[in-house]
């Protein structure tokens, strides 16, 4: 009977919300991904291969992955290569400094065969659906910036990595390349190019969706989505407590990770600080946005086949470097100008406004101070984008497609990007390019900071992790072996060996289904790709289908 009685009292007192609850013991895994992009999930895939017994999370504060950065609207879309954009060689006292472009294509190539081993292994399907052959280019006019692009047209036929490129000053042979960016162009007017079959068009969303669908279907990997996280913190044993909350029900959870990777974008400065590791506290983030001009008229679409970069403006930050692109997405081919430069105070797309003012903090502000101080010219850059009107975009456009008609486009906000500014003993503070990687210094905890090249290199950036926070496995002969296995290159730097690059190009375009490579050596042809708009893909829709 007193079993009974007690038994009624403790229901009636849950019942009542009276008893005590105890909260879950925090699950327990070996890594902890935070961020559902293509950074995260490349190094998901990484460590999958290295690594098939280990447990992993992954927790996404959006509904879906690749829905932020990596998601395909919200980025160029480039597989960036430095086979056309200007900013990766720089003119230094009258000399075009290649090393920069150089180290971009070598990263290039080892996503080529991270992506190639995924296929042959089941990892991703369908080539077509996340990467299409674009001819890169650059164009320019004006004397100046012509004699700038023979130089650096010359400078880079010393290295193999550029083999194929073609370089021309005459309208009749660009107009082959790309018909829609001469047609109505001033017959007066002095231009040029570069044209490289190597380029890429790739739909970064798609690898991640792709690489995330694979890794769910392992036992030992879990998604979270909507779960935003709250706090990072170290336990006493030296591994890291996570507590994040389901934004739909309000759920809260913990999980303790051995190791944490933070690719949240525009996010992982605010959670690189959560943690606290005084590698962090070196860093502040500067947010730029950027917008494009896109039609999807398929007339239009089909008459141009090219990534093509021009110059970017005084002031401007790497990123918002000028180009008229052919992109394959959500199934059909359609074309973005851009980007025109937008500010934010959000570090993400779906961010908080509050976002760069929360990241400031007493060890931060003075480089930011600095870096304002010196970037005048970017100042002055933003506060000229800010002020565009719809014509004086439409007006931009017509520089590098000069019969476009204003009701062929829509203008379409795309991502944020956060620009690294990093504390620098002799300037305060240094505007950074490119990604970085910040990890503690047992390296149980990393991130990445940054922006350009960004997607196309996270394979190569997630190496880069793995050699620094996983340093004695990278040593070991199993480690060593499998890596070689999924990048041939791996180690070896292919600018060096043009036998390798050939190897590399044959069998990466082989599986990858893209065009054949160019000859490594020989002079390259000044000849039009073969009717590249209409006779190669007479419905982009259905051959490349996502």
């Amino acid at each position: 009977m007193l079993k009974k009685t007690h038994t009624a009292l403790l229901g009636l007192a849950m019942a009542m919300g009276l008893a005590t609850t105890h909260a879950a013991e925090p699950k327990k895994v070996d890594v902890l991904l935070i961020g559902g992009g293509i950074m995260s999930s490349t190094l998901g895939v990484w460590l999958n291969e290295l690594e098939p017994g280990w447990t992993m999370e992954m927790v996404e504060r959006l509904d879906g992955v690749a829905e932020e950065s990596s998601n395909g609207w919200n980025n160029a879309g480039t597989g960036h290569s430095a086979l056309a954009e200007l900013n990766y060689t720089p003119e230094k006292d009258g000399k075009v400094d290649i090393s920069k472009a150089i180290e971009i294509n070598e990263a290039f190539q080892i996503s080529r065969q991270f992506w190639s081993w995924q296929v042959k292994n089941g990892v991703l399907k369908n080539p077509r659906s996340f990467i299409n052959s674009t001819p890169h280019m650059s164009f320019l006019w004006g004397d100046e910036n012509i004699e700038f692009l023979k130089k650096r047209y010359e400078a880079l036929q010393a290295s193999p990595l550029f083999a194929g490129m073609q370089y021309s000053e005459d309208p009749a042979q660009i107009s082959k390349w790309v018909p829609l960016m001469m047609q109505g162009r001033d017959p007066s007017q002095k231009v040029a190019a570069t044209w490289s079959p190597l380029g890429t068009d790739v739909n970064f969303g798609e690898i991640t969706r792709q690489f995330a669908a694979y890794l769910q279907s392992k036992p030992n990997f879990s998604l979270k989505l909507s779960s935003e996280v709250e706090e990072i913190t170290r336990n006493e044993d030296g591994s890291w407590r996570v507590s994040y909350k389901n934004l739909k029900d309000g759920t809260e959870t913990e999980t303790d990770a051995k190791f944490v990777f933070i690719g949240a974008g525009g996010g992982a400065l605010h959670l690189l600080q959560k943690s606290d590791i005084p590698e962090a506290r070196e860093y502040a983030g500067f947010p730029v946005g950027g917008s494009f001009l896109v039609t999807e008229n398929p007339t239009v679409a089909q008459m141009h086949l090219a990534k093509a970069y021009g110059k970017a403006s005084v002031g401007a930050p790497p990123m918002s470097v000028p180009h008229l692109d052919t992109r394959v997405l959500d199934g059909k081919r359609v074309i973005l100008f851009g980007p025109f430069a937008t500010f934010s105070t959000k570090f993400l797309k779906n961010g908080s406004y509050f976002d760069l003012l929360t990241s400031t903090t007493t060890h931060n502000v003075w480089p930011m101070t600095k870096v304002g101080i010196e970037q005048y010219p970017l100042v002055e850059y933003l506060a000229g984008q800010l002020m565009l009107s719809d014509e004086d975009r439409f007006n931009a456009l017509k520089e590098y497609f000069p019969d476009a008609k204003q009701e062929d486009w829509r203008l379409w906000q795309a991502g944020q990007r956060v620009q690294i500014i990093k504390r620098d003993e002799e300037k305060g503070g240094v505007l950074k390019l490119g990604t970085e990687v910040v990890a503690s210094q047992d390296g149980s905890i990393a991130g990445l900071l940054g922006a350009s090249p960004g997607a196309s290199t996270a394979a190569p950036i997630m190496l880069n992790v793995l050699e620094k926070v996983f340093k004695d496995k990278v040593a070991t002969p199993a480690w060593q072996e499998k890596l070689r296995q999924i990048v041939p290159s791996y180690g070896t730097k292919l600018n060096d060996n043009p036998e390798r690059v050939a190897q590399e190009w044959a069998y990466t375009s082989e599986v990858l289904q893209l065009d054949p490579p160019p000859a490594i050596g020989k002079a390259a042809t000044p000849v039009a790709p073969a009717k590249p708009a209409a006779a190669r893909e007479a419905n982009p829709a259905a051959d490349m289908a996502l």
